[in-house]
């Protein structure tokens, strides 16, 4: 076999093999998890043309800290705490920890966004987490709900307001 057969024999194998795909998790897999939420809403601000800066927050230094701070276009700082519930869960599951860091920090803009069986998104005020984590969602007026196709929009208006 000669190079160019060689490298013809490489060339075909490699199209024959299906490409890696770079989520680690199927979107079905994601649809009832944290990380889809955000996949989602990361997403949606990709469509809204506003220019908010985003972390993914993962800390294990400092529990309870939020999943996600946004920094607006005009420099101000927010905190999404994302949860998703399954079923017809009504309680949140905030660990004391959460439920403490949203308490403590309530007079910024702290909020806890949470996508329930249904895929509407609802979004309650950080100061509601004891509420909501002992008494569930029926008990707390949501600031905001927001059902398929999501007003993006609207949304980060409430969330990370100019």
């Amino acid at each position: 076999m000669n190079s160019n057969e060689l490298e013809n024999l490489l060339n075909q194998s490699s199209t024959l093999r299906p490409k890696k795909s770079k989520n680690r998790m199927p979107k079905e897999a994601l649809k009832n998890r944290e990380a889809g939420l955000w996949r989602i809403i990361s997403d949606g601000l990709k469509k809204t043309g506003r220019n908010i800066e985003t972390t993914r927050l993962e800390s294990w230094a400092v529990p309870g800290v939020p999943d996600v701070l946004l920094c607006s276009d005009s420099g101000a700082f927010s905190f999404m705490e994302l949860k998703v519930t399954k079923g017809r869960a009504d309680k949140l599951s905030l660990s004391p920890h959460q439920v403490a860091w949203l308490t403590r920090h309530s007079s910024g803009n702290c909020f806890i966004i949470v996508r329930d069986s249904s895929l509407d998104i609802s979004i309650y005020h950080g100061s509601d987490a004891v509420d909501l984590r002992m008494d569930g969602m029926s008990t707390v007026q949501a600031l905001g709900v927001f059902k398929e196709p999501y007003n993006w929009k609207a949304f980060f208006n409430l969330t990370c307001p100019i």
